[in-house]
């Protein structure tokens, strides 16, 4: 808004022409985001103790140190990161931009399922919500509209078009299977996010540093010398999504200000399933689907391994794992709760490195 509001006077005051570099305005936008966070988390928090008593309900069959150590913590601290994200974002980017507005979509969609079912948690006092087939159909809609709209503000030839890192002129034209392939890249990244999300701090810090990565991503794709430079394929008007991203690192930050150990809130599936909707959207339209798979490499493990254990014990009666997502493995094995969470915040940095490498190594 700031952008379109202010850049057009630029011409009367110099000063104005600040507006017009992405990366005045991604600065702004990670120091709103992480003052709205400031400024309303305690409020918010506050609010949302008041509401929910007892807390978020705790899985009775996992850990058993959560019934003593997560009770009485509320959830739904995801409505901070959404407030913050979308306000900044509002702010600072180019809202002419239709691929903004398509993230924003899946952002605010995907959050408006995960406060579903984090209220439906709440009220029935149990740790299962809206019913998993409804939550996927539901994500699956959202995904295959935001899929449909990528694919139109997209110019040739990259509109349906699958890329792949190390290879600097591999397409391959996915036709309209590109409508599922981007549904599921949203949704298996939204999901991913939500399983990892079981441990103080654990999984935004991997989301900011997954979203700092796309910061920079979307600015060399959006930018014809750099994309050329970096033999990247160049995709039109993708730069604006530096200032979201910028905003996505900023609300990370900020929440993780009430979500460090002992956290005073849990994101809930309001925010893990908005975050993770929206790297996937992001990644779709710079065409990084596989380079995301990597960065957020540590979303894939704990979705793995949740799919290993699920599938051992359909097929042989037996676990992998002690317990499923990885975290808990851990955890059932004696790691004390900060020691997994900080060496998981190490194994998202390395591959959030070998991720971005991939941009030169062509």
């Amino acid at each position: 808004m700031l952008f379109n509001l202010l850049y057009p006077l630029a011409d009367e005051f110099n000063v104005l022409n600040l507006f017009r570099y992405l990366s005045f305005r991604s600065g702004g936008a990670v120091m709103t985001a992480l003052l709205v966070s400031f400024l309303l988390g305690p409020a918010i928090i506050q609010n949302l103790k008041r509401r929910q008593r007892e807390g978020q309900p705790i899985r009775t069959d996992g850990p058993e140190s959560h019934l003593l150590t997560k009770k009485g913590t509320p959830t739904m601290g995801g409505v901070l990161i959404l407030l913050a994200v979308t306000i900044s974002t509002l702010l600072w980017a180019d809202l002419t931009n239709g691929f903004v507005w398509v993230v924003l979509l899946v952002t605010v969609g995907f959050g408006a399922i995960g406060f579903a079912d984090d209220y439906v948690k709440l009220t029935r006092r149990s740790s299962h919500g809206v019913s998993g087939r409804v939550k996927l159909l539901v994500q699956a809609a959202i995904s295959a509209i935001a899929a449909f709209a990528i694919a139109m503000l997209t110019r040739e030839p990259l509109t349906t078009a699958l890329a792949f890192p190390f290879f600097k002129s591999l397409l391959i034209d996915l036709g309209w299977f590109f409508i599922p392939w981007a549904a599921f890249v949203m949704v298996g990244a939204s999901n991913s996010v939500n399983l990892t999300d079981g441990l103080d701090g654990l999984a935004i810090v991997p989301v900011m540093i997954t979203a700092g990565c796309f910061a920079a991503i979307t600015y060399f794709v959006g930018n014809r010398v750099f994309a050329d430079y970096l033999l990247l394929h160049y995709v039109v008007g993708s730069g604006e999504l530096a200032v979201f991203c910028a905003a996505l690192v900023g609300a990370s930050l900020g929440f993780l200000w009430f979500n460090a150990p002992p956290a005073m809130v849990f994101m809930g599936d309001t925010g893990s399933l908005s975050v993770g909707g929206a790297l996937g959207a992001i990644s779709v339209i710079v065409k990084h689907e596989i380079v995301l798979a990597i960065i957020g490499g540590l979303f894939v493990l704990e979705t793995v391994s949740v799919i290993v254990q699920v599938v051992s014990f359909k097929l042989t009666g037996r676990r992998v794992f002690r317990m499923a997502p990885l975290h808990h493995h851990f955890e059932k094995k004696g790691w004390a709760e900060p020691t997994i969470v900080i060496r998981f915040w190490i194994v998202a940095t390395i591959l959030a490195l070998v991720g971005l490498s991939t941009l030169k190594l062509r």
